[in-house]
């Protein structure tokens, strides 16, 4: 019996050395490269695709959760500064974890008008390197060229000036 439980805890001490590990984020695009493509719902249910915006600019912005404060400030500000934006050929793309029923609540208490894409399944976080240990969006943002090139990235971001850093990077 003392031999049995001195195999199981030499194999549980060993456990966490050959355990398989888990995969490491990918790594946020550099700029210069070509916006990684992808498909999915938004806050009405419709598909949303990154080359449907080909010919505009596209500022696609990842962020942690609905209706929480920061991600809330910076939906208005970009909300607010959507004529702007508007006015140099440019579209604003959020992205989080969240469901699009989550989004259609945030869109409809918050009065969203730009597109929320619901990411349930990470896999556009995770292309943009932009998923969270804590499983969620980190709040990371792209400057996409009307080509699909990425002309700017933004990490970390403040989410009370990050809107008007981003329209100051689009060309005049």
């Amino acid at each position: 019996m003392k031999q049995i439980c001195n195999a199981v805890a030499c194999t549980l001490l060993l456990l966490p050395v050959f355990a398989p590990r888990p995969a490491q984020a990918a790594e946020v695009p550099a700029v210069g490269q070509q916006a990684p493509d992808f498909s999915a719902p938004s806050q009405d249910g419709t598909p949303v695709s990154l080359k449907s915006f080909r010919g505009k600019w596209t500022v696609l912005y990842f962020y942690p959760k609905d209706m929480t404060r920061g991600c809330t400030i910076e939906a208005h500000n970009f909300q607010q500064d959507l004529p702007k934006y508007q006015a140099q050929n440019a579209v604003i793309v959020g992205v989080s974890v969240d469901s699009s029923d989550s989004h259609k609540e945030f869109c409809a208490k918050e009065s969203l008008t730009f597109r929320l894409v619901a990411d349930t399944d990470k896999k556009i976080v995770d292309q943009y390197g932009s998923l969270g240990g804590n499983g969620v969006a980190n709040r990371n943002t792209f400057l996409i060229d009307p080509t699909g090139k990425i002309v700017k990235v933004w990490t970390s971001v403040n989410p009370t000036h990050h809107s008007e850093e981003v329209l100051a990077a689009l060309p005049k």
